[in-house]
């Protein structure tokens, strides 16, 4: 692959390089999605034997979390090998297969990079503690103590205390974002960037179509390693760390964020460029500039392809004047980028419980959530509308849980495994889980709602099944015309269709009027509604679909 030449390949119009664009991407959490080798714990083999289920529920493309070789300290999120799949999962044999599989699927394959850090187990690592002139020495970010000893600055941990970690080896404290095993690369060394550039390059030419890039403003750290200033209390948020989290007490303007990052984002998007239909999706924590950062990273055609943040991923209830708020804020803020949308993924708790949500809500917000305008983030299990598992303490594997535990308990909770049927382990293993699964997703398993013609997973096939018949709603423009706590109306347009989305956002029944001109209401949808005249009756947590010029 790498002989093939940029330039030849964008000016191949048998290539859409623009897939990505209002696609839909379904995350799978290799950990829980299926186990085939009996450890209790899933494997890039259990993804082959169920990707079937998510080509059939209607996906464009798969966002893998990380499969890398690690010491599963934080699951996979600290790397000991980039080049290589840990034997829990399997071999490099099986991705290659699983990409295979994929494709023959029509389904695109994304991985998950976390460059920012790797694990102290890291070779890298390893010869940089050596001595404080070896060839790797400057690989990550050292520091001299203060005179006193105590660490080179105020910088905090998302997982909890000082963002520094004493290394005696070296006499030197190490920076760590997350875990104290997870030291932070230097993107201020050449060869790091171009290390982690080789890194990219290889799993391209292993046949991947874009990467998901974990928290991807925190590559570059401020090199005078200034103290970040306190954040006054009002403008705290729960986006980037829950309440309980001293984190959130700071405003992080020299840990992450920094300016210098474009410049590493514009030689990663140099190599993608390299290849056919490449993109990439990069995760933003950025509890205060969130969206800002959002437009920085994804401004023309030289940085990234999307990202996103934690608006519709935190705790803030989505409100029909919310995500108005947010769409809108989106549009006059990234002029130039495209979202990336998801209420759920493998960090926070699951929408339905999180927002407290009815089974006729959850489908209402999917279907929303679908027609919002960007790339939709799925993940595995909210086709089936799984709440959050209650995980005891005895049971907890997540460190960032154990630590604040009971305030914050941690992401397990989201991460159990998939329910493909109502046995006792779900039809997920013939083992005890590594995380159990939780009795009623039994109730919520795939087999069960296969054969239900009102069942969620139904819902979303069907849904996705729609969206695909309306293109306006994967990259049409959007106009909100109505957006409060009842109802949130808007006109989707382009693709050659001008289309009115209405959803009923309450328990009871609402009444909607169609804007000015002709208009066909649409049947195809797995909604229900009424019409009297000009105004569409929406039964309680129901929408409605109606095509211009019909």
């Amino acid at each position: 692959m790498a002989d093939r030449a940029a330039g030849a390949i964008r000016a191949d119009p048998g290539v859409d390089r623009d897939w990505w664009r209002g696609a839909v991407i379904y995350q799978i959490y290799p950990r829980s999605f299926q186990d085939t080798d009996g450890d209790g714990i899933g494997d890039l083999s259990g993804i082959i034997q169920r990707l079937d289920h998510v080509a059939r529920l209607g996906a464009d493309a798969i966002w893998i979390s990380p499969f890398f070789r690690s010491p599963m300290l934080d699951f996979g999120y600290d790397v000991s090998d980039y080049r290589d799949v840990d034997p829990m999962f399997g071999s490099i044999r099986d991705f290659d297969a699983l990409v295979e599989r994929a494709h023959a699927l029509n389904l695109k394959v994304l991985i998950d990079l976390v460059l920012s850090h790797t694990s102290a187990s890291h070779p890298w690592f390893a010869e940089s503690r050596i001595s404080r002139d070896n060839g790797r020495a400057d690989w990550y970010v050292w520091a001299d103590p203060k005179p006193d000893g105590s660490p080179p600055n105020n910088w905090l941990s998302i997982f909890g205390g000082s963002a520094w970690e004493w290394d005696g080896a070296r006499m030197q404290y190490y920076m760590h974002n997350f875990l104290a095993a997870q030291p932070d690369l230097n993107f201020h060394c050449p060869a790091v960037q171009d290390a982690l550039l080789d890194v990219a390059r290889f799993w391209l030419d292993k046949g991947v179509d874009g990467f998901r890039l974990d928290t991807v403003n925190f590559y570059v750290h401020d090199k005078a390693l200034r103290d970040n200033p306190p954040l006054a209390a009002d403008a705290r948020n729960e986006n980037t760390a829950p309440a309980v989290n001293p984190y959130n007490f700071q405003d992080h303007l020299y840990d992450k964020t920094r300016p210098e990052n474009l410049d590493f984002l514009r030689r990663l998007r140099a190599v993608m460029e390299e290849y056919p239909a490449i993109t990439s999706v990069g995760e933003v924590g950025e509890s205060q500039r969130g969206m800002e950062t959002q437009r920085d990273y994804t401004a023309g055609d030289d940085l990234l392809h999307m990202a996103y943040d934690f608006d519709f991923l935190g705790t803030v209830f989505p409100s029909g004047s919310r995500i108005r708020e947010v769409l809108e804020r989106f549009d006059r803020i990234v002029t130039d980028g495209w979202a990336s949308w998801a209420f759920s993924n493998h960090d926070v708790v699951r929408y339905p419980t999180r927002f407290d949500l009815s089974v006729p809500a959850r489908k209402l917000y999917a279907g929303l959530l679908m027609c919002m305008k960007g790339t939709i983030c799925l993940y595995q299990g909210e086709e089936l509308g799984l709440t959050e598992a209650y995980i005891r303490y005895e049971d907890l594997q997540d460190p960032y849980g154990k630590r604040f535990w009971p305030k914050f308990k941690g992401r397990d909770g989201c991460r159990t495994p998939m329910p493909w049927t109502t046995g006792v382990n779900g039809g997920f293993s013939d083992v005890r889980p590594w995380l159990p699964v939780a009795v009623e997703h039994r109730d919520m398993a795939v087999s069960l709602q296969d054969r239900d013609p009102g069942s969620t997973l139904n819902f979303y096939r069907a849904f996705l099944a729609f969206r695909r018949r309306h293109p306006s709603l994967a990259k049409g423009a959007l106009d909100v015309r109505r957006a409060d706590d009842a109802v949130l109306a808007m006109i989707r347009d382009g693709a050659g269709e001008r289309l009115f989305c209405a959803f009923n956002l309450t328990d009871a029944a609402q009444r909607v009027s169609l804007p000015d001109g002709r208009w066909t209401i649409l049947t195809d949808a797995p909604f229900v509604h009424a019409t009297e005249g000009n105004d569409i009756i929406l039964p309680p947590w129901q929408a409605a679909f109606a095509a211009a010029g019909q």
